[in-house]
């Protein structure tokens, strides 16, 4: 037998791995998980009745095209069917626009600290990472990613809410950068916490790509909808995009239990709206508390705070498993925690008091 491997690319070596939150221990003391931004209600009215009448079918294949979804975002969203595309979850979404844009000899900017799947994503499609550092107050350095611009520059990111931190960035400065990026360059509005913004001064992506032909937005069901275990996401582009979306996508990805669970969540907007209200006075008072505590918090408009800890993060995150809650911690650099149900945030919050006394 020959000793030989299959020959693989070689941009795969080295690719760094997604680590996913740590779930809550089963049978310890972790009673709560706040590691993976997820929303801690149950699926929205009608939807459980939605997926179980379609789980009966899930011996057939799903309508491919999400014909049912498709129309449903074309009305709530007024763009054109021929501007959407869906996939499994933003993420999904977001690795179809590399294989539609980037390869070897590309460059994809975006900011750093965020969302950890654009490097390992942007290895996997051969192209190279072009990392611009976050500001001082953890917020995206537009002004620095358009100076990154090169002729070599095919997609650049654009995190709003940046994820770890939930720092935003406003209109007249986003305005500002995507004036000075080449129209041949696609620019990506992320906006997977899109419905958690309380600040007036943060565009809706959808507003701003209507003007400008190399914006896309994407979106998702994972976060406010809490559909993240069913893996629907969708982008909305104008038709060059969204048709490249359409051809790079995986037949029949997304599920017909996701297809369906989305359009029923889509219709109990109203729900929908007061959870995340709800979720949002949550992040109002966790956030007071940790400045009252002597933190330093930057301004989130996600569902999650971010907690810079340097050295000491992988201390504090055993420190919150301990006292029966799991954040996600980023080594070397800091937590990033999902404002959860008000019994997780309290347990977080006496761990954050003790801790910083040890500061």
């Amino acid at each position: 037998m020959s000793e030989t491997s299959p020959k693989l690319r070689a941009e795969l070596e080295g690719i760094p791995t997604y680590k996913p939150g740590k779930p809550a221990a089963a049978g310890g003391p972790v009673a709560y998980k706040l590691s993976s931004n997820e929303n801690p209600y149950p699926p929205l009215p009608g939807v459980m009745e939605t997926v179980t009448a379609a789980a009966g079918a899930f011996n057939r294949y799903p309508d491919m095209a999400c014909t049912a979804l498709m129309s449903e975002l074309a009305d709530r969203f007024a763009v054109p069917l021929t501007h959407l595309s869906t996939g499994t979850g933003s993420v999904g979404v977001a690795q179809q626009l590399l294989q539609a844009t980037s390869g070897p000899g590309d460059e994809v900017i975006y900011a750093w600290r965020s969302f950890e799947a654009y490097p390992i994503i942007t290895q996997i499609s051969g192209a190279t990472s072009v990392r611009v550092p976050l500001t001082p107050g953890e917020v995206h350095d537009l002004d620095a990613m358009a100076d990154a611009v090169t002729d070599r520059t095919r997609l650049i990111f654009v995190c709003n809410p940046n994820n770890p931190t939930g720092t935003v960035v406003r209109r007249a400065e986003l305005e500002r950068f995507l004036d000075r990026v080449p129209s041949d360059v696609l620019v990506v509005l992320d906006e997977a916490y899109r419905e958690f913004i309380r600040d007036p001064e943060v565009p809706d992506g959808v507003e701003i790509y209507r003007e400008r032909p190399n914006v896309c937005v994407l979106r998702t069901f994972s976060k406010a909808y809490g559909l993240a275990g069913l893996r629907v996401g969708f982008a909305i582009a104008h038709e060059p995009v969204a048709a490249a979306l359409r051809k790079t996508a995986v037949p029949f990805g997304v599920s017909q239990l996701a297809q369906d669970a989305a359009v029923a969540s889509l219709r109990a907007e109203d729900e929908l709206l007061g959870r995340v209200g709800s979720l949002v006075g949550e992040r109002t008072r966790v956030v007071d508390t940790l400045r009252g505590q002597g933190w330093t918090v930057p301004e989130t408009q996600a569902n999650f705070v971010w907690l810079r800890l340097g050295e000491r993060t992988v201390e504090f995150a055993a420190a919150c498993e301990q006292a029966g809650v799991v954040v996600r911690p980023f080594p070397g650099e800091g937590v990033r925690v999902t404002v959860g149900e008000t019994e997780a945030n309290d347990i977080f919050l006496k761990t954050t008091e003790s801790f910083r006394k040890e500061l």
